[in-house]
C-alpha cells in the first residue's frame, strides 16, 4: 500500500509544469534532487512525442524547486 501511495505521488516535469522542461532544466531540477538526497524514480515511456526514460519526482520537491506553493487550484 505504501509503495502505490509513493508512486502516485510522483511526477514528470512534463506532468508538473504542463510542457516539456528540456534538457538544460531536466539536468539542473536532477542534480538538485540527487544534491538533497531526493528519491528519484525512473520511468519507461512511449508516445507520438517522445519515447525514452523520464524521471519522476515527488510533488512537494517540485513544489520547493519552482516556489509554486498550489494544490489543487488553491494558493497555500
Amino acid at each position: 500500500m505504501e509503495n502505490q501511495k509513493l508512486s502516485s505521488d510522483m511526477m514528470s516535469l512534463y506532468d508538473y509544469l504542463g510542457y516539456a522542461a528540456g534538457g538544460e532544466l531536466g539536468k539542473e531540477v536532477y542534480n538538485t534532487a540527487v544534491k538533497l538526497h531526493e528519491t528519484v524514480k525512473l520511468k519507461e515511456v512511449s508516445n507520438p512525442k517522445y519515447q525514452g526514460k523520464i524521471m519522476m519526482y515527488r510533488r512537494e520537491f517540485l513544489d520547493d524547486y519552482f516556489g509554486n506553493k498550489v494544490y489543487e487550484g488553491e494558493s497555500k
